[in-house]
C-alpha cells in the first residue's frame, strides 16, 4: 500500500514572529532590498516568478540568495524543490562546503560529496510529506563529522517566506519553480557512487578528513564548522566573491553584518546543534582554517567540481523500473514526528526527521548497488521535453546519467514480480546483517576498552593504598625525627652548661695554683681539670672560711680607727669596701710615710 502524499494539505499561513524578523536583520540576510518577502494572510504560498519559498530555519542554517552554484547543482541533479529539504539537511551541505573551503582547500566537490553522502525520503508508513520530504544522510560505511542534530526542529514548517531567486550567470540555472503539491519521487541519483576514477582522484581528501576527525589534541568537530561559518558572518550557501580560503576578517567583501555577541552566537549555535546550557560552545577551531591570515600551502592543488547543471533547457525524465512506496526500508530514526496541516492544532508539534550519521543502510534493489560512471559537466545531455516512454535494451546498458534516468516509478505502477521482492527483502537482509556484524565489531572492541579500564582502575586501587601506608611510615619517621631533634636539643644545652662550668673551674684552678703555686694531680691523673679543681676545691676547702673569718676579725677590730662615725657592716664584701676607698688608702699612706 502506497504512502499518502499529504501535497498541498501539509501548507498552513506562515507564522513568523517579530523575533524571527529581528534574527534575519541582526545576522544581515535582509541587507540587500527585497532579498526576503514575508507572507501577509496566504495559506498556501504564491511567490512571484522571481521568488521562491523556503524557511527561517534554512536561512539561519547558512542559506541566503543569491544560491550557491553548489546548492544548485544538487537541487537539479536530485531533482528537488527547496522546500523540500530539511533544515538538518541544509546544514549539512552547509559544514560541506565550509569544511572544503576552509579545511581541505578546494571548491566543493562533487565526487567527494557522492563518496559522502545519499537521500532518503522522508516520512513514516502511512504519510509521506511534501515538505521536508527529503533528508541528506551520512552514507552508513563512512566516517564523517558527528553533528548533533536535533531530533526535531519544532515548528520550522510554519515559518515560510519567499527568498529572491537570481542565478548570476543565467536564468537557466535558477532552481526549479515552486510548486507546492508535487509529488517527490525517488531517483537513481539519490543513491549516485563515485567512480573508481573519482575515488582515486578524491583519496587524498578523505585522508584529509580522517586526519582532522583523529589528530590527538586537534579534532575537528562538526560543532566547531558550524560555530566558525556561524562566527566569521558569511553564509555558505551564498553566491559569494570569493572563497572562504580567502576570508578577510571584518572587511571581507562576503560578510553579511558585524560579529555577533558572544552571547547572540551561542544562542544559535544551541539552537541549530541539539546542545544544552552545559555544552560549552568552542569560540576557536582546534585547526586553523584557511584564509587570509592563513594561506593555502604553495603548489597547493585546487580541485573543482560542481554538479551538473542543466544546459539549454530541461533535460528528459525517464522512470526507471523500482517502486517508492517502501517506507519501511528507510532507516526508523529518520521517521518524523507527528506533523499537522493547515486545520490542525496549533498546540501540536512539527518535528524533522532525524538525520543521524549512524543510520542504518536502506534497501534498494541489485540495479541500485552498482557503480556508476562521473557525469562531468561537459558531457551534460541536451534532450528535447517529452512524455514518458519505456526504454530499448540498449538505452538500459548505457552508463548511469543523472537526466536521462532521472525518476524512479511510484507506487502507481504495477507491481514487481515476486522474484524481485525476495530480491529487495534479501538485499535489505544483507544490509542488516552488515551493520548487526559492525556493530558485534564496535561492542567488542568497547568491551576491551572496558576491561582495560578496569585493569587500570586496580592498579590506581594499589597504588593508592601502597601510597596511604608510605604515607604512615613518613608521618612516623617525621614524628621519631622530631623526637631526636629535641633530644639533640638537650644534649646542646646540657653541653653548653658543662662548658660554662669547665670554663669557670679553669679560671678558678688558675687562681689556686697562682696563690698556693702548686697543682694537684690525682692518683690516675687524666689531665682533666675539671677533676683537678674539684679535688683542689676538696683539699683548701675548709682553709678558705677559715681564712676569711680572721680577715674579718682583723678588719672588724681596726674599722673603728678608720671609720669611727660609721656603722660597722654586716658582711664581709661589705666590710672589705670601707677599706678600699682612697680616703683610707691615702691616710693609710700618709701614716707610714
Amino acid at each position: 500500500m502506497a504512502a499518502q502524499d499529504l501535497g498541498t494539505t501539509e501548507w498552513e499561513r506562515s507564522k513568523i514572529s517579530n523575533q524571527d524578523i529581528n534574527l534575519m536583520k541582526k545576522l544581515g540576510l535582509m541587507k540587500k532590498k527585497d532579498a526576503l518577502r514575508f507572507p501577509s494572510k496566504e495559506s498556501y504560498p504564491t511567490p512571484s516568478i522571481e521568488y521562491r519559498v523556503s524557511f527561517i530555519d534554512h536561512l539561519i542554517r547558512g542559506l541566503s540568495v543569491p544560491i550557491h552554484d553548489f546548492l544548485r547543482g544538487l537541487l537539479f541533479v536530485y531533482g528537488l524543490q527547496l522546500h523540500q529539504l530539511t533544515p538538518n539537511s541544509i546544514l549539512h551541505v552547509s559544514i560541506f562546503i565550509t569544511l572544503c573551503e576552509c579545511f581541505l582547500g578546494v571548491h566543493p566537490n562533487w565526487a567527494l560529496w557522492k563518496r559522502i553522502f545519499c537521500l532518503r525520503r522522508n516520512g513514516s508508513h502511512n504519510i509521506a510529506y511534501n515538505i521536508g520530504g527529503v533528508v541528506i544522510c551520512v552514507r552508513p560505511d563512512v566516517e564523517y563529522f558527528d553533528v548533533k542534530f536535533p531530533e526535531s526542529v519544532q515548528g520550522w514548517r510554519k515559518r515560510w517566506l519567499y527568498v529572491h531567486e537570481e542565478c548570476p550567470d543565467s536564468v537557466e540555472y535558477n532552481i526549479a519553480p515552486f510548486d507546492g503539491g508535487a509529488e517527490i519521487l525517488r531517483r537513481r541519483s539519490w543513491d549516485a557512487e563515485a567512480t573508481e576514477e573519482e575515488k582515486t582522484a578524491t583519496e587524498a581528501l578523505m585522508s584529509r578528513i580522517r586526519e582532522l576527525q583523529n589528530t590527538r589534541g586537534k579534532e575537528l568537530s562538526g560543532i566547531q564548522i558550524t560555530a566558525y561559518f556561524l562566527r566569521i558572518r558569511v553564509q555558505p550557501l551564498q553566491a559569494r566573491k570569493n572563497p572562504l580560503w580567502m576570508y578577510a576578517g571584518e572587511e571581507d567583501v562576503d560578510r553579511l553584518s558585524k560579529d555577533l555577541s558572544v552571547k547572540d552566537l551561542e544562542k544559535l549555535v544551541r539552537r541549530i546543534l541539539s546542545l544544552s546550557k552545559k555544552h560549552a560552545i568552542p569560540s576557536s577551531c582546534r585547526v586553523e582554517p584557511y584564509s587570509g591570515t592563513n594561506a593555502l600551502p604553495e603548489n597547493h592543488q585546487v580541485l573543482a567540481s560542481l554538479p551538473p547543471l542543466p544546459e539549454g533547457r530541461e533535460v528528459e525524465e525517464r522512470a526507471v523500473v523500482t517502486e517508492d512506496n517502501q517506507v519501511t526500508s528507510r532507516p526508523e530514526s529518520e521517521v518524523a514526528g507527528s506533523h499537522k496541516s493547515a486545520a490542525s492544532s496549533e498546540r501540536e508539534i512539527d518535528s524533522e526527521a532525524s538525520e543521524s550519521t549512524r543510520s542504518l543502510p536502506s534497501a534498494a534493489s541489485p540495479t541500485n548497488k552498482q557503480k556508476r560512471d562521473e557525469v562531468a559537466d561537459s558531457d551534460t545531455s541536451k534532450t528535447n521535453k517529452s512524455p514518458l516512454k519505456e526504454t530499448s535494451p540498449e538505452e538500459e546498458e548505457r552508463p548511469f546519467n543523472p537526466y536521462d534516468d532521472a525518476l524512479v516509478s511510484s507506487g502507481d505502477e504495477e507491481e514487481d514480480p515476486p522474484i524481485d521482492e525476495f530480491i529487495r527483502l534479501g538485499t535489505q537482509f544483507v544490509g542488516y546483517r552488515e551493520h548487526a556484524k559492525k556493530l558485534e565489531d564496535t561492542l567488542a572492541e568497547a568491551n576491551k576498552r572496558a576491561d582495560a579500564l578496569a585493569l587500570k582502575l586496580e592498579q590506581s586501587e594499589k597504588a593508592r593504598k601502597k601510597a596511604e601506608s608510605d604515607a604512615a611510615a613518613v608521618e612516623d619517621l617525621r614524628k621519631r625525627l622530631h623526637d631526636a631533634e629535641n633530644s639533640l636539643s638537650s644534649l646542646t644545652q646540657h653541653s653548653a652548661r658543662e662548658n660554662e662550668i669547665i670554663a669557670r673551674l679553669e679560671s678558678q684552678n688558675r687562681h689556686f695554683v697562682r696563690k698556693t703555686h702548686q697543682d694537684f694531680e690525682l692518683e690516675t691523673p687524666e689531665d682533666d681539670r675539671l677533676l683537678d679543681a674539684l679535688s683542689l676545691l676538696e683539699i683548701h676547702g675548709d682553709e678558705v672560711p677559715q681564712s676569711i673569718a680572721d680577715a674579718r676579725s682583723g678588719l672588724s677590730r681596726l674599722f673603728p680607727y678608720f671609720c669611727a662615725k660609721k656603722e660597722e657592716p654586716d658582711t664581709f664584701a661589705a666590710l672589705t669596701k670601707c677599706f678600699n676607698s682612697k680616703k683610707i688608702l691615702g691616710w693609710v699612706f700618709v701614716k707610714k710615710v
